[in-house]
């Protein structure tokens, strides 16, 4: 259920950003992810149905605010502005992802607070993000000139005219390598002295570290060499992960590469996909961004899971491998293009 209301989130978030502003439907986003958690915090047993809302609520939520939060960020930034604000926006986020769960598994384990509890304090957390959204929203405000739904998915066409359907590809393959390192890496250290959470807390610590260190830099460089670079070492990095049977270092090497690479790889080709796009489409640009993202995320663990029952660990990385070198093409062939973006006034 909550898969499912993700996939109907963003989608929403595409169409209605044109008649509220996109800092409201995250607040929004936020508000609803809370009340999936206070649900849960307040179930007891033999609850039925109830559950599956609250996992609805949660999943809804979090797509609302996956698109909703680099959106709002978008149309408040220039071209320039976009990418340093990408890169920290995506630092914190991770920040929050990888570093709730740690402390959240302090408090109920070490600390004895019951699991209910913890639910209804990430849902207290929820409601002061959403407070902190709608004070942004107030005190950037966003000059309208629209107050209808905004079409993206038939925009699907013109941006496959453009060179903004490379990064969107990008993200697609980029997504079901992360989602295969990750949902598999219990599966990849078993049998080994590596441990999946030592690669959990070293990839997040080199991906936010990364990003905040090299926020201001990124958009000065020369995109494609860039990209070029952080593939490679997303790539050597997972060669890396065939040697976690003989040696713990190599996990840890495989965490550090991923991380940098992909860390700082994602809100480079994020903004790439919103800056090559003409401002009409900029909107249906990082919506169908998030959705490729999310085909990536939800669609290789069933594929991936085949693999490695049917063939084994090692193949499995090297079909994790294969993802890479083809986000690498996609990156540095020259599509045809037949639309170009205009140039900025």
């Amino acid at each position: 259920m909550a898969l499912f209301g993700t996939l109907i989130g963003v989608p929403l978030v595409g169409w209605f950003a044109g008649k509220l502003d996109a800092s409201r439907l995250a607040a929004l986003a936020a508000l609803i992810q809370s009340c999936g958690y206070f649900l849960l915090g307040s179930l007891s047993g033999g609850s039925g149905y109830l559950p599956h809302v609250a996992a609805l609520l949660i999943g809804l939520g979090w797509g609302m605010f996956y698109i909703g939060g680099p959106m709002a960020l978008s149309e408040r930034l220039t071209d320039t502005e976009r990418g340093p604000g990408f890169t920290r926006f995506s630092a914190f986020q991770m920040t929050g992802i990888c570093g709730s769960p740690i402390l959240l598994t302090i408090a109920v384990v070490q600390g004895g607070i019951p699991i209910q509890a913890a639910f209804l304090l990430v849902g207290v957390m929820g409601v002061f993000a959403s407070i902190l959204l709608m004070i942004f929203g107030t005190r950037e405000p966003l000059i309208r000139h629209e107050n209808s739904l905004r079409p993206w998915v038939k925009k699907i066409t013109v941006l496959a005219k453009s060179g903004v359907i490379r990064p969107i590809v990008m993200v697609c393959l980029g997504g079901a390598v992360f989602s295969g390192m990750m949902s598999f890496q219990d599966s990849l250290t078993d049998g080994s002295l590596a441990s999946a959470s030592t690669f959990f807390a070293v990839h997040a610590t080199t991906a936010v570290v990364s990003r905040l260190l090299l926020a201001h830099k990124l958009s000065s460089w020369p995109r494609t060499p860039l990209v070029a670079v952080l593939l490679c070492c997303l790539m050597i990095g997972l060669v890396c992960l065939l040697g976690i049977p003989t040696h713990v270092s190599f996990q840890i090497a495989a965490a550090m590469l991923t991380g940098a690479g992909y860390g700082l790889l994602y809100p480079v080709i994020q903004t790439w996909a919103v800056n090559e796009s003409a401002p009409e489409n900029r909107h249906a640009a990082l919506t169908w961004f998030v959705v490729a993202y999310f085909v990536g995320i939800f669609g290789f663990p069933p594929f991936g899971g085949w693999v490695l029952v049917t063939v084994g660990k090692v193949w499995f990385i090297w079909v994790l491998a294969t993802l890479a070198t083809l986000e690498l093409v996609t990156a540095i062939v020259k599509w045809p293009q037949t639309t170009h973006r205009p140039l900025s006034s």
